[in-house]
């Protein structure tokens, strides 16, 4: 029975001579990878776990070493985490023994957000008799009447929206943002610092808030006809761009109640992941009680320094991969073409250039195929399907953006120069040039074929062109009813898929699509949203095969997927790579995961994955280590000779990923596949923006971009090279 199970792990541990430390540390690490999964054929819940470990006779009486390894604190914060299961003598217990384990339990937990958990009220029954426990629950007081005060802002506003659908709502944005957002990104001078800065902010908030309003929304909101955006357009943006005295008067009071909506759920946001995902998952600073407000301690300046210089390698690898892809499209006879028509043939070309560097950066770090499939099963061409983003983002920019902010300079109002926009693109040729644009899918398909044309489809392919509408598309009846019902599942951010399917209309949002990180919309919608595609498994397999490629190009004897004999200790499980040369041994984990950007997400990462990865390595290193003392095949698969001194053996977690770069998990480094292949490539000055492509001068020597083998390529050296964060030098 499951509810003995984490017992019965627990003695069978102690009757082998097992000290009672590591049997319950053990126990707690089964509890946190999900086992036992299954009791016969039914799956055994997460509550149902939460039930048994939590009601196990082991915990009772624990001593404080045991509960501060790492796998007891983690489970303790998934028991403050959860509001079923109880156990109020077990924290009790701990409270006495170690109150420093239960507080950082208590904020790795998230409690912070959810203090209606009966969790909270069992520290408040501790706090009567401790004081450290006591102090926590000030500090907890003090997060909750700040965090109810910016949720009752939001929803105050929200019920100013109540009345709107979601595409007058989005009128409303789309206003805000050619008021706003527009004039700041498109500026004489450049983005502003301020622009730059707050871009994700904005964008997180508004993302927010058309959740709210979908998961809201009556069922026939978003399912459009021509009537319905005729009636949304007639009275929430004809009087703002055509005032005339015969229609209604523009809705002043709707506009400001989304720009107070908007600042309050960016308030909001902004509290969550500075404030109270801070304390719950940055364990390098404290949050220090002064009467009734908090200051920050920092208690471990290198690892805040560590994530700032996180967000320094994002900015560096994307010169990176921007100056590959240019030697690549040089070295494609692609800059001696004409790409399109001659007036926008310079266009085309950068944006030739972003859809190849984002074809290179999913090719070789997240192994995607030169296809893929989209949410229906159709195939689509990748690169075709990149190219499609970046030439709409070409459009968007030049015959939306730039044109607005041109009437912007010579209007000096928004509303003004919008109208112009709108008033000049139906005198020429009765173009959209709305703050939003809508067609049918059927017409976007026809609009995008120009855009399919290949050597081996001079006039596209219209079958191409409706795979890649579709790649594309958020839809959004469909998005309605998973908010509505409570359905599991990862919810598209605006940037990841800019077709806005409602009913057989698609919306698209000009601001959006121009303004928007198209890289990362792409890594995220087929790493993120589509982690469970088919092809996501044979896309892992592919990284291996492509690591064990380079590797043997610097004369590696390489092993993929090795599978070691059952040993003593159980399957330690398939090796991923092995490869060997100048008589040392390297073992590597490789994970394949998204681009994060919130330390809660970081933090996950951390203690799911990469604390998993370090498990799995140390059985593969031992496994590895005891084929090759055994002599076996492996020996000569690796280049080896037999019956020498045992070699030595290194093993690394590769990541897809630059979260927790350089930390150590069951003694294994960590680092990303990207700071790998660069090391193999040899490229690291590619990182630097040496040209001025992207504003900035050098930021190193020239003395320091120099090859990282100046004596030749070396196992040791490269091992050097990793260890060192040599790659990263001057970032």
């Amino acid at each position: 029975m499951i509810s003995n199970f984490y017992d019965t792990h627990f003695k069978n541990l102690i009757d082998r001579d097992t000290s009672g430390l590591a049997a319950s540390e053990s126990a707690a690490t089964t509890y946190l990878d999900g086992k036992p999964a299954l009791r016969g054929k039914h799956k055994i819940t997460r509550s149902e776990r939460h039930a048994a470990f939590w009601s196990s006779n082991f915990l009772a009486d624990l001593p404080e070493q045991a509960w501060a390894s790492e796998a007891m604190a983690l489970a303790l914060a998934q028991y403050m985490g959860q509001e079923r299961v109880s156990n109020t003598a077990m924290l009790a217990s701990v409270a006495a023994v170690a109150p420093d384990v239960l507080i950082r339990a208590v904020r790795c937990s998230g409690l912070v957000l959810t203090q209606h958990s009966p969790r909270r009220t069992e520290l408040d029954q501790l706090a009567a008799s401790n004081p450290a426990i006591a102090e926590l629950c000030e500090v907890l007081d003090i997060f909750d009447v700040a965090h109810r005060e910016r949720t009752n802002a939001v929803l105050m506003w929200q019920a100013m929206l109540a009345e709107l659908s979601p595409l007058e709502l989005l009128s409303y944005a789309s206003l805000y943002a050619f008021e706003h957002w527009v004039p700041a990104r498109f500026s004489p001078a450049g983005p502003s610092a301020s622009a730059q800065t707050n871009s994700s902010e904005d964008w997180d908030a508004v993302n927010d808030i058309l959740l709210w309003k979908i998961a809201n929304c009556a069922d026939d909101s978003t399912r459009l006809t021509d009537a319905v955006i005729g009636r949304a357009f007639t009275k929430h943006l004809s009087p703002f761009l055509f005032p005339s005295p015969s229609i209604a008067p523009a809705r002043h009071d709707l506009r400001e109640a989304f720009a107070n909506l908007l600042a309050a759920q960016t308030e909001l946001n902004s509290f969550i992941a500075q404030s109270a995902n801070a304390f719950s998952y940055d364990h390098s600073i404290e949050f220090v009680r002064l009467g009734d407000r908090l200051e920050i301690k920092v208690l471990d300046a290198a690892s805040r320094v560590a994530w700032d210089r996180n967000g320094r390698k994002l900015s560096a690898l994307h010169h990176y991969w921007y100056y590959r892809a240019m030697d690549t499209f040089v070295g494609s006879g692609m800059a001696t073409e004409r790409i399109g028509s001659p007036e926008n043939h310079e266009l085309n070309q950068v944006a030739y250039i972003k859809a190849l560097r984002t074809q290179l950066q999913l090719t070789e770090v997240y192994g995607v195929s030169d296809a893929v499939t989209n949410d229906a099963g159709d195939t689509v061409p990748l690169f075709q399907a990149l190219l499609s983003l970046e030439l709409m983002n070409v459009f968007f920019q030049r015959d939306f953006l730039q044109t607005y902010v041109k009437h912007l300079h010579s209007t000096n109002h928004w509303a003004m120069a919008l109208s112009m926009l709108a008033f000049n693109g139906l005198r020429d040729g009765n173009q959209n040039r709305f703050p939003f644009t809508w067609s049918s899918r059927d017409e976007k398909v026809d609009r995008m074929v120009g855009w399919t044309v290949t050597t081996e489809h001079p006039r596209g392919n219209q079958r191409h062109a409706a795979a890649i509408v579709d790649f594309w598309i958020s839809d959004w009846s469909n998005l309605a009813k998973q908010l509505r019902g409570g359905a599991a599942g990862l919810k598209p951010d605006l940037f990841e898929r800019p077709f806005l399917k409602m009913g057989q209309t698609l919306v698209q949002l000009p601001w959006v699509v121009g303004l928007q990180n198209n890289s990362t919309a792409a890594i995220n919608n087929l790493r993120r949203l589509g982690a469970r595609r088919d092809e996501a498994r044979t896309e892992t397999q592919r990284i291996e095969t492509q690591l064990g490629a380079m590797l043997g190009k610097r004369g590696f004897k390489v092993v993929l997927n090795w599978c070691p004999s059952v040993g003593p200790d159980g399957n330690a499980g398939e090796v991923d790579v092995i490869c060997a040369r100048d008589d040392r041994v390297l073992v590597l984990e490789v994970k394949s995961t998204y681009l994060r950007r919130s330390q809660q997400d970081a933090w996950q990462h951390e203690t799911t994955t990469l604390r998993k990865a370090g498990q799995q390595l140390q059985r593969k290193v031992a496994a590895v280590q005891l084929a090759l003392a055994d002599e076996s095949d492996l020996v000569q698969q690796l280049g080896l000779v037999a019956g020498l001194p045992a070699t030595p053996i290194c093993g690394w977690i590769v990541d897809t990923s630059i979260e927790c770069d350089h930390q150590r998990f069951c003694g294994f480094l960590k680092i990303s596949l990207e700071e790998l292949l660069i090391a193999l490539r040899d490229d690291r000055h590619l990182l630097f923006d040496s040209d001025g492509m992207f504003g900035q001068a050098p930021q190193v020597p020239h003395s320091e971009q120099q090859n990282l083998y100046p004596q030749g390529f070396s196992a040791g050296r490269l091992m050097e090279v990793v260890e060192t964060q040599a790659v990263w030098h001057g970032i």
